[in-house]
């Protein structure tokens, strides 16, 4: 892949649990942080959490990098993230911004912010939610809050005013940062960097389309026949 050079400001983080292909994103410069989630650990088969955490600490130790709880009780959620905030300096710990049942966990994360625990709040949707979050994380303290523009995006609205709305409630907020999650497309990139969204997560099938900016459309659109053709010849097909 070709470093991604541009006048791009928003930062790209990698999404992923696969550890090669974390470590492989670390690599590159233009990668400026990681993240993942239980979801995503459990496609690749992780199955012990914390060996899983500590081993990719041993290689990632500067870069911001987010490892979620998974309780859904506030007294063991608060425990699970005292002690991943724990693991490394580099570490930030996604807390979804309610319970399984709807409850909002803006005091726990208040409670963890004041403890000094760098926070990255997951599973954003709503501008009300943004507006709660803006009341209790420590200006004194990096937070990320990420709202899923993808999933929104999948219900037929579009992101974009929730998004600008977002960063005008945070703009007072110089350490906490807004978190483009959950994209569907490389053009995410450039809608996130036009409205001033500090951060885009990017699954690694997403960044190696990075190679295809500015590419020739007369070109693009040869080597998607000669790909049909291909697949057909291969394929045996007849009428």
């Amino acid at each position: 892949m070709k470093q991604f050079k541009s006048n791009l400001n928003v930062k790209l983080f990698a999404d992923g649990a696969d550890i090669s292909t974390m470590l492989s994103m670390n690599e590159l410069d233009y990668i400026e942080g990681l993240t993942t989630n239980p979801t995503l650990m459990r496609k690749v088969g992780v199955t012990d959490y914390k060996k899983f955490a500590k081993s990719v600490l041993k290689e990632i130790r500067t870069k911001p990098i987010s490892f979620e709880i998974f309780s859904d009780d506030f007294e063991n959620m608060k425990k699970q993230a005292l002690e991943i905030g724990g693991w490394a300096e580099n570490v930030y710990v996604k807390i979804p911004v309610t319970t399984t049942n709807g409850e909002s966990t803006v005091d726990l994360i208040k409670y963890l912010v004041n403890c000094g625990i760098k926070i990255n709040v997951t599973a954003v949707f709503t501008v009300n939610q943004v507006k709660s979050l803006v009341e209790v994380l420590n200006p004194n303290i990096p937070s990320y809050v990420s709202i899923f523009a993808g999933r929104i995006a999948d219900t037929g609205r579009d992101p974009i005013e929730i998004m600008e709305n977002a960063l005008r409630l945070m703009s007072l907020n110089q350490n906490s940062e807004l978190i483009w999650a959950s994209p569907r497309e490389l053009l995410n990139i450039f809608q996130a960097d036009q409205i001033g969204c500090h951060v885009i997560t990017a699954t690694s099938d997403i960044i190696n389309k990075l190679d295809l900016i500015g590419k020739d459309l007369t070109e693009y659109s040869l080597e998607t026949v000669q790909m049909f053709r291909n697949d057909a010849l291969a394929s045996g097909y007849k009428i």
